[in-house]
């Protein structure tokens, strides 16, 4: 059995840079930070060597539309460049590679992956690199000259040709690719990417003109003379950062991982499903804008910059690798932000309350499973209660047993009647909430939480006179059968306040039985009979007329039989309506009937040329009470 010799893939560059270009990196722009990550890396390389040695970065722009990035850098002999510029996946970065043997201290070098000179591809269709070796200073300058076609030419320069130490890229731009070498879009990029590098960045135009492009150390590094003045720094670095003045600042620092930044605290709310983008620096360059995985889920109040050492690029080096240190780095970033709030309730209240004013639903969902910051929290945080927006320490001072709803519907439906009874209820349908309250019992012992039924409220209302029921029995006899058109039983009590007529109330197995009777009916011959089998005895809904409302006196004494039965109808629409449960078709169409239906008992009595009858006098009441 003979075996085939070991062949070598062969690689198509226009293909490899339609894929960078369009799947690998999201944007042409990511060219100019692979040229200032390889100049960066470079001098690092230098340094190693050679700590005085000079650390400068130059890109100068406008010359034939051409761009070029100098550095003062290790630089590369003629074997390196034969090794490295020919052979994509190569990196210099590593020993293994034939590179300089910094294994041990390659993190601290940006670039790893030895494809970022191809990004350049992605714009320029010619790319130059003229290098010098600061490793073997007796070697000369060389010169290699790639084509997005996949060809290449090496060259020694004449050994008279004077050139420094270090590298410089020149890249000619594609015809479709200029506008991303244009002078002024190439400092906007060189700034975004590169404000936190630790080497000296400056842009020359074509007139000579120099622009810096870092300012480091960065701004939570410096020495601002008073801990006002650091503040003020800090919210002048976050607008021209997130264009936002922040509520407050939280410094950032991880040795272990060699993080260090800033938090800033949003000044206005933020929904808890939007997550802040986060800038990460990786050694000083732009990694990602826009880093969500950065710190907890809950914590989206903050956005945050920081640069690192310690995390891992993915290859496109434009977010982070998910791996055991990113999530130690989010929980500790988590555990500041706590130390910050519990700092607040120690020192800052006035702050406190501003930050919970705006942030409530955030410190709610930390709340939630976090023992230590309920209980020092909970007298801050507010709630929506029968006795108004309070929080929910206050509101258990005032009632032991504390009734929570399941949703904003329930509570809207009784607090009016609970208030009036006495009875103590928190609107439980806000995210959060219900699950909050359940837990008051773990840091406030002795008070008694329990989930809301309407029959207890209905359990607190007033009964009604024997005598004045019977006196009411036609009326709710009629009331009776309008409402059993609607699933709803009627129950006749007293209660305030005295201006609600009636209330609806039902519990959630009426409102599910009502859902599936709907789907019943709605449904073809096999879905209805197993909705059907589905069916329970569940209470129904109920129509609570109030005995104390003047209306309700006036409508049970309708002796016609046609207008009482109008004005049930309009009762009960009004209940509904004041119950804000979301109204089907059928209700639309009740609500419509009642109206026009008291407008022509209204136009029929006033028409007649019999005066206001009787009849026509309650009509007419009716009308304007509804």
């Amino acid at each position: 059995m003979s075996t085939e010799p070991g062949h070598t893939f062969q690689v198509d560059l226009r293909g490899l840079v339609d894929l960078l270009s369009h799947h690998l990196y999201s944007s042409p722009k990511v060219y100019l930070r692979e040229l200032m990550q390889n100049a960066v890396d470079a001098i690092t390389a230098r340094r190693m060597l050679d700590p005085t040695a000079p650390a400068q970065i130059r890109i100068r722009t406008g010359v034939d539309g051409r761009l070029e990035v100098e550095d003062s850098g290790v630089g590369l002999t003629e074997a390196d460049v034969h090794t490295f510029l020919a052979t994509i996946g190569r990196s210099s970065k590593r020993a293994e590679d034939g590179g300089l043997d910094l294994s041990a201290a390659r993190q601290d070098f940006i670039g790893q992956f030895g494809i970022g000179l191809l990004a350049c591809f992605v714009v320029a269709d010619e790319i130059t690199v003229v290098s010098r070796s600061a490793r073997d200073t007796a070697a000369p300058a060389v010169e290699w000259r790639g084509r997005s076609d996949g060809t290449y030419q090496i060259r020694t320069l004449p050994a008279d040709q004077a050139v420094a130490p270090g590298t410089t890229v020149t890249l000619v731009p594609r015809a479709d690719g200029s506008e991303w070498l244009e002078p002024n879009r190439v400092l906007r990029l060189a700034r975004h990417f590169g404000s936190l590098l630790r080497y000296d960045v400056e842009i020359v135009d074509r007139f000579g003109d120099v622009s810096k492009v870092n300012d480091t150390p960065p701004v939570w590094d410096r020495h601002h003379g008073s801990p006002l003045a650091r503040r003020e720094a800090l919210a002048g670095y976050a607008k021209s950062t997130f264009d936002f003045t922040p509520l407050d600042t939280i410094d950032l620092d991880l040795p272990l991982v060699g993080l260090k930044g800033v938090a800033f605290v949003l000044p206005t709310p933020v929904h808890p499903t939007k997550r802040s983008g986060h800038r990460v620096h990786l050694k000083g360059m732009l990694l990602s804008d826009s880093a969500q995985e950065l710190v907890p889920d809950w914590a989206f109040f903050v956005s945050c910059v920081v640069d690192t050492t310690g995390l891992r690029p993915t290859a496109s080096r434009e977010s982070l690798y998910e791996d055991e240190t990113l999530a130690a780095v989010r929980d500790a970033i988590g555990e500041r932000i706590r130390e910050w709030l519990v700092g607040l309730a120690a020192s800052d209240l006035t702050l406190l309350r501003r930050f919970i004013d705006v942030h409530h639903l955030a410190v709610k969902a930390l709340a939630r499973y976090d023992d230590r910051l309920l209980a020092l929290l909970l007298p801050w945080l507010p709630f929506e209660t029968t006795d108004g927006h309070v929080s929910l320490d206050e509101f258990a001072r005032a009632h032991p047993v504390v009734l929570v709803t399941s949703s904003v519907e329930e509570f809207r439906q009784v607090a009016p009647i609970a208030a009036a009874a006495g009875l103590g209820v928190v609107n439980g349908g806000y995210v959060y909430d219900r699950e909050l309250v359940h837990r008051l019992p773990e840091v406030r012992p002795g008070v008694t939480v329990a989930d809301l039924d309407p029959e207890t409220v209905s359990a607190h209302l007033d009964t009604v006179d024997p005598a004045a029921e019977l006196a009411a029995a036609a009326f709710l006899a009629r009331a009776r059968a309008v409402c059993d058109k609607f699933d709803t039983d009627v129950a006749l009590r007293s209660f305030q306040p005295v201006g609600v007529p009636a209330m609806l109330v039902d519990n959630r197995e009426a409102r599910h039985e009502r859902r599936r009777a709907e789907l019943s009916a709605d449904a073809d011959e096999l879905w209805a009979g197993i909705l059907g089998s589905l069916g329970s005895s569940a209470p129904r809904a109920q129509l609570i007329v109030n005995h104390l409302n003047p209306l309700i006196r006036k409508i049970a004494d309708i002796p016609d039989a046609a207008l009482s039965e109008t004005a049930i109808e309009a009762l009960y629409g009004q209940a509904l309506l004041l119950s804000r449960r979301p109204l089907r078709p059928a209700d639309h169409a009740l609500l419509n009937r009642s109206f026009i239906g008291l407008l022509e008992f209204a136009a029929a009595a006033a028409g007649s040329g019999e005066g206001r009858s009787s009849a026509a006098d309650k009509a007419s009441d009716t009308l304007g009470d509804a």
